[in-house]
């Protein structure tokens, strides 16, 4: 069998600490605890670890400063981000410095392990390709020179920077995480159903945009029907989804309604 995996699990109180580490033990990983962001680097200067589970907020030296020193001095650990409702707008800004997830506290036993798992198995992949993109280069390198192969394209930044801009939609204080299928509004939960999570979405990613019921029923629910059977439809959601969201669902300042033509979010108060 392969050696362990070994996981680092930093954060400043003491049972989300053990917790973590009881559990992470028992699926056989090998564990290591850091109370401090301090700690944590010096560990990481030390030794090697395959992930890190970092606490986003903490006294003294946060999260977001230990991922910045780890991505200098061990670019190959995967960090997983811990953090609440309210700073899930700093989480985002850790995935797009090379965070790999972020997890919201409190965390859900299942969510621990698969968001580890897919860690562990990115990290296994990314070193195995670059041991297949060396080998690959002095291949390609002696073919040049006979047959002038060109180098290959590997997947670019830009292209996940993409992909990570498609995963979140944010306007005016809301935050929607479309992988995890959840929504904040000024660091504060909102309780949105499946539908009503893919509807504000939508919205906000085509913020002030108007889009027509029908429009909107083929984006949020992929079905395709008559102008005024979707906009039946679709009236409940936004009803229901103002009563969440709008200081006063009968004066909506962020779902607008353009009579006849449809819906739009505005990113402007309304006056």
């Amino acid at each position: 069998m392969s050696e362990a995996a070994k996981i680092l699990v930093v954060d400043d109180e003491q049972s989300v600490r053990l917790s973590l580490a009881e559990l992470l033990s028992m699926e056989g990983y090998q564990v290591t605890t850091a109370s401090s962001g301090e700690e944590a680097v010096r560990y990481l200067k030390e030794s090697s670890f395959d992930l890190t589970l970092l606490d986003l907020i903490m006294p003294g030296m946060g999260g977001l400063e230990v991922m910045e020193i780890a991505r200098r001095i061990a670019p190959d650990t995967v960090i997983i981000m811990l953090t609440a409702h309210g700073t899930l707008e700093s989480a985002i800004g850790a995935l797009r410095q090379g965070a790999h997830d972020y997890l919201l506290k409190p965390c859900a036993v299942d969510d621990i392990l698969t968001s580890v798992k897919a860690g562990l198995e990115k990290r296994k992949k990314e070193t195995r390709g670059k041991e297949l993109v060396v080998a690959m280069e002095q291949t390609i390198q002696a073919l040049k020179d006979v047959h002038g192969i060109p180098s290959s394209q590997p997947t670019t930044v830009q292209e996940e920077e993409k992909a990570e801009e498609e995963r979140f939609v944010q306007a005016r204080g809301i935050i929607v995480d479309t992988h995890k299928h959840v929504a904040t509004m000024d660091g504060q939960p909102l309780n949105l159903t499946p539908t009503e999570l893919r509807l504000l979405a939508c919205l906000i990613a085509n913020a002030d945009k108007v889009l027509s019921s029908r429009e909107l029923v083929k984006a949020v629910q992929n079905y395709d029907c008559r102008e005024e059977e979707a906009r039946s439809i679709i009236r409940v959601h936004i009803r229901r989804l103002r009563r969440k969201i709008e200081p006063d669902p009968r004066n909506p300042r962020y779902i607008v309604n353009v009579r006849g033509v449809g819906y739009m979010f505005a990113t402007n108060s309304a006056p």
